[in-house]
């Protein structure tokens, strides 16, 4: 089983900055994807950022230019760099991974969540 565990969440004032940090954790082989996404107050959740294993990135346009996503492939980890934040980033923060995972004798696709971080800007 592969469990995602967010951290770096917290409260900020507008224009401050913060670093999520999400670790995967469990029977890895492999991981493909690594994303974060996050669900404001009466919203979807959406898509922020992700990265791929070549580390393509790709940015939701509400966030191009100020936030930074990267990996550590060797520790399983993503992470996310928000900087210039706005109260209309407040929301919880969600890290999402895929890849293969060792099950029983062999291995299989693996899509995982982490439970959330929350992430306050105040105006």
């Amino acid at each position: 089983q592969v469990e995602l565990v967010e951290s770096g969440g917290g409260l900020v004032q507008a224009g401050g900055s913060l670093r999520l940090s999400c670790a995967a954790s469990g029977s890895i082989f492999s991981i493909n994807n690594m994303g974060w996404y996050r669900r404001a107050p009466g919203k979807e959740r959406e898509l922020v950022a992700t990265i791929t294993s070549g580390g393509s990135t790709n940015y939701a346009d509400s966030v191009k230019g100020r936030f930074t996503i990267s990996r550590d492939n060797a520790k399983n980890s993503v992470y996310l760099q928000m900087n210039s934040l706005k109260p209309e980033d407040t929301a919880i923060y969600y890290c999402n991974a895929d890849g293969i995972a060792k099950y029983g004798l062999g291995s299989r696709y693996f899509a995982a969540w982490g439970q959330g971080t929350q992430v306050t800007v105040s105006s």
